[in-house]
């Protein structure tokens, strides 16, 4: 197992004794800062969070969600307000492309306490600039109630084969089960993250050993595995087949997560993430991860990394309070509480002893605890390629304009246009 998987492992499943860390508020008062992420499902949760900070501290926390249906990504607005000369204090990079984007305004957070708890920071040549947000995961999740009511073993579900038999099943069995689609899958012009970044990562690594970027820098080299973007093509031809076409070509992240969580589909392309939304559809089924079916050989694993990370602007006039931020949602209950009751995230962080009560983070643990996890290799691409070259020909694809061999060859020209 590669170093960064006991890592991610040591995260997940280590509990320590509570480590003293910065004090709440240790900071000047009565300052603002704002933090600019790329989560809007936990969207409210933060502002709750940043409230009780804001009360507990004297100070303000503006906090500003980019993503999910919205036509503009955090990239462009973090432009936008760089050029405007109005950048937050504290803002999402997702990798090393974001990091060579923003290096010049990024603080070096390497003394902070919360680092000592964490082995999954964002570090480049020897120094901590990122705070983990969480760690995620996601791989095909499934209704386990739904699954078993079809005669559906999930061990089956370890390539296409055997996903392309479950979809088969399950599609004529829609009126019985009371499902709209098998599969609730999105490909529309706004939500080119679940295309061009998540699914997209099956290309990159499933099957692949944890870091192994031998895949990725064939691609980066503009050299393609013709068989293995065959593969993946079918992969992405059977997702849409089996979809909801509205939801697939328009629908939003709601629409999408809704219909998994509402019992209108058995099958969700996206991560644990997703558990606050289904707490509040009250969707009590049982459900966990099966890995992508992007390959005809069986793989056995799914996703997981540290998604993304808070950075601080060094530039920034209230650096001491953005520092202070980022400590206490580590060191405090409220913070703690916030992170894993409220958010449901996975917590980065050895000190914080809460588990999130989501199925689908269980399943994401269990996944991490028994080593069958592949790793994050979408953020070694820019995010204009990804956003701008890869989405929109997933899109096409979702909506019928290019068949599965135009779709090859226009991933093919993309991926060539890199070298």
């Amino acid at each position: 197992m590669k170093k960064l998987v006991v890592l991610v492992l040591l995260v997940v499943l280590a509990g320590t004794v509570f480590a003293g860390g910065a004090k709440e508020g240790d900071s000047e008062k009565g300052v603002e800062i704002t933090l600019m992420q790329n989560k809007p499902e936990i969207d409210a949760m933060l502002k709750d969070y940043a409230a009780v900070w804001g009360e507990k501290t004297g100070n303000t926390a503006v906090i500003k969600s980019v993503g999910g249906s919205s036509s503009i990504t955090l990239g462009q607005q973090l432009r936008a307000d760089y050029a405007a000369g109005d950048m937050p204090d504290i803002f999402i990079i997702a990798g090393v492309e974001d990091y060579k984007e923003w290096e010049g305004v990024i603080l070096d957070q390497s003394g902070e306490a919360w680092t000592k708890e964490t082995s999954v920071a964002f570090k480049m040549n020897g120094k901590t600039y990122g705070f983990p947000v969480a760690v995620e995961g996601w791989g095909m999740a499934y209704n386990a109630d739904m699954l078993k009511k079809a005669g559906i073993d999930p061990s089956s579900l370890v390539n296409y084969a055997g996903f392309n038999a479950a979809f088969e099943k399950l599609d004529i069995m829609k009126a019985e089960l009371g499902i709209d689609s098998v599969v609730s899958m999105a490909a529309g012009p706004e939500m080119g993250w679940v295309t061009a970044h998540h699914n997209f990562n099956s290309l990159l690594s499933n099957g692949e050993k944890y870091g192994d970027l031998s895949v990725v820098n064939d691609l980066l080299a503009g050299k393609v595995d013709a068989k293995r973007l065959s593969e993946y093509a079918d992969w992405v031809e059977l997702l849409f087949m089996y979809a909801d076409k509205a939801v697939l070509t328009t629908g939003n992240y709601d629409s999408q997560v809704g219909a998994f969580a509402t019992g209108k589909a058995a099958f969700l392309h996206q991560g644990n993430w997703t558990d606050p939304n289904m707490a509040a559809a009250n969707a009590t089924f049982e459900m966990a991860f099966a890995p992508h079916g992007s390959m005809h050989a069986a793989t056995d694993g799914i996703f997981v990394a540290a998604p993304s990370f808070y950075v601080i602007n060094k530039d920034s006039k209230n650096v001491e309070a953005a520092k202070a931020f980022l400590n206490d949602m580590v060191f405090t209950s409220e913070g703690q509480d916030f992170m894993v009751n409220k958010a449901g995230m996975i917590p980065a962080y050895a000190n914080v002893k809460l588990n999130p009560a989501g199925q689908l983070s269980k399943s994401v643990q269990k996944w991490a605890a028994d080593g069958k996890v592949y790793s994050w290799s979408q953020y070694y691409f820019t995010g204009d390629f990804r956003d701008l070259t890869l989405a929109p020909i997933y899109n096409q694809f979702a909506n019928g304009s290019i068949d599965k061999a135009k779709f090859i060859e226009l991933m093919t020209a993309a991926f060539k246009g890199l070298k």
